[in-house]
């Protein structure tokens, strides 16, 4: 799952839509034995692997927690703490180097009640025992290492899964603990960077090029990855209709939009397009020459859930409902109502945003119950063991 702020709700809606078309077929076990997460899709992830013992009823809480988050919930709004962190970054845009500074601005918004949400609703204690008792084969969250520039996937799974290193990117075994999936849903220089091991980390997003890999690695035989960005049409040139009559400038709204949207969102669509490229390539391939290949390639099916319409657009209306305070720091940097929506979607936690958001994404899944049932059902094999969906990631 592949997350982007308060967008995050969408794939909750999808897993209530699978939920309903697959929970009959596969009963008491999980829908999925591997979850992997990236930014909010971690956050999901893991509220669903902590539920894995009951994952239909899992999915139902996951939908109504984020059918019901307050932006308060996130980041603290209040007057002090937004000038607080307003006033270091002017005081260190202002004086440079000439001052010494203890702590150096690095974020805009205080997370502390996303930390504390998280703990009261995720047991990462669970998600290691479902991993433990083999309820689970694995469960992983990327995050994006400010040090060195990585990408890593810090997962716990079954002994057999072994850590990799690839270029950029490495899989890292360790048991996952609430920081983990902080940092991978740290926005950057919107959240505060998560410290780990010494060294700090945000957004697995960042630098995560092959969000599908990780599934792989811990040995998904087949994929569903949950986006929330809507497939463009057009030729990316020409303003959609009636965007034509723009301001004649741009604010840092709209290019943080446009730069959140290609940091953490783009990157699936040319990983879906390179597994497809690989599976079609393999079909060409007899079985028995796949078989000595090195690298132990094999086809992997691969089903991805878009959102039918343009959720960032949504979140038009989402500046008027922000707090005060922080309606006044985003006009700032040029948000309002009407411009910056590609932004302000990543922060808009409101109900009137998030529950419509639900409900497209589970119309979405459920529009597409024949393509998803004949996806995980529709061979001998899978209908053999109808009560437990093999490795699906």
């Amino acid at each position: 799952m592949i997350g982007g702020g308060a967008r995050g709700a969408y794939q909750a809606g999808v897993l209530q839509g699978l939920a309903a078309i697959l929970g009959t077929r596969v009963r008491n076990r999980p829908l999925f034995d591997v979850l992997t997460g990236t930014s909010a899709g971690a956050i999901n992830a893991a509220y669903v692997a902590s539920k894995a013992d009951r994952m239909a009823d899992g999915i139902a809480g996951l939908a109504a927690l984020w059918s019901e988050l307050q932006i308060d919930d996130v980041v603290r709004v209040d007057v002090t703490s937004l000038l607080s962190i307003g006033s270091r970054w002017l005081r260190d845009l202002t004086v440079g180097g000439m001052l010494a500074a203890k702590r150096r601005a690095n974020h805009l918004l205080d997370t502390t009640p996303l930390r504390e949400l998280l703990a009261a609703q995720i047991s990462v204690e669970a998600i290691h025992r479902h991993v433990a008792n083999d309820m689970l084969r694995g469960f992983g969250v990327s995050a994006t290492s400010y040090h060195t520039g990585t990408a890593v996937t810090f997962f716990d799974g079954h002994e057999s899964v072994a850590p990799w290193t690839r270029n950029a990117r490495v899989g890292r075994r360790t048991r996952i603990a609430l920081d983990h999936i902080l940092a991978s849903a740290s926005i950057p220089l919107l959240f505060r960077p998560v410290p780990i091991d010494g060294a700090f980390y945000g957004d697995g997003g960042v630098r995560m090029a092959t969000p599908l890999s990780p599934a792989i690695h811990l040995g998904s035989d087949k994929i569903v990855a949950i986006s929330v960005q809507h497939r463009r049409g057009g030729d990316g040139i020409v303003p959609p209709s009636g965007e034509s009559d723009a301001a004649s400038d741009i604010s840092i709204a709209d290019i943080a939009g446009v730069m959140l949207d290609a940091a953490l969102l783009d990157d699936l669509e040319s990983d879906a397009e390179r597994l497809l490229r690989v599976n079609q390539t393999l079909a060409l391939i007899d079985a028995k020459r796949r078989s000595h290949h090195p690298d132990g390639l094999r086809a992997i099916p691969l089903l991805v859930i878009r959102p039918s319409v343009d959720l960032g657009a949504l979140a038009a209306d989402q500046f008027k409902r922000m707090p005060a305070m922080l309606r006044y720091l985003m006009k700032g940097i040029g948000a309002s109502e009407g411009r910056g929506v590609e932004f302000l979607s990543y922060l808009a936690f409101d109900p009137s945003y998030t529950r419509p958001l639900i409900e497209i994404g589970r119309k979405d899944a459920l529009s597409q119950k024949d393509e998803i049932e004949a996806f995980f059902f529709g061979s001998a094999a899978w209908i053999e063991a109808a009560e437990h969906i093999p490795r699906a990631g």
